[in-house]
């Protein structure tokens, strides 16, 4: 079973990856440091939310499907918590009908990227638009 995993780049953003498919992991935590990021990836929503503490994180990107608790239920603790609140937060998952997305915006998303062949320059593309 992965664990958390960390890679540091100096001066990147700082991307927490909560994912919890292995080859989904690698393949996102490998397409955002070849694009300078500096990712930090767990496997639960859980530990999302604890790790969220740990380090100023510029952005988290969230998995709607998780093993213990929903990427829905993590980004609404998210943005219920004044430490973290102002962290924004991109679902990216296979969960694409309207009622899904809709549902990751009323929980505090920012954007709502599906899981497709596109989703890695889609996410990429969203960084760069934040300005990281």
């Amino acid at each position: 079973m992965y664990t958390r995993t960390t890679s540091v780049i100096t001066n990147a953003p700082q991307i927490l990856l909560v994912e919890d498919t292995p080859s989904q992991g690698i393949r996102f935590k490998a397409c955002l440091e070849d694009g300078g990021c500096s990712v930090h990836w767990v496997t639960t929503g859980n530990e999302g939310l604890k790790v969220a503490h740990d380090i100023d994180f510029d952005l988290i990107v969230l998995d709607v499907q998780l093993p213990d608790i929903t990427g829905f239920e993590v980004c609404r603790t998210l943005k219920g918590d004044p430490t973290v609140a102002d962290v924004p937060v991109v679902m990216l998952t296979t969960r694409d009908h309207a009622r899904d997305v809709l549902r990751g915006f009323e929980n505090g998303a920012i954007d709502y990227i599906p899981k497709d062949p596109f989703a890695e320059a889609v996410l990429l593309e969203t960084i760069k638009q934040m300005g990281f």
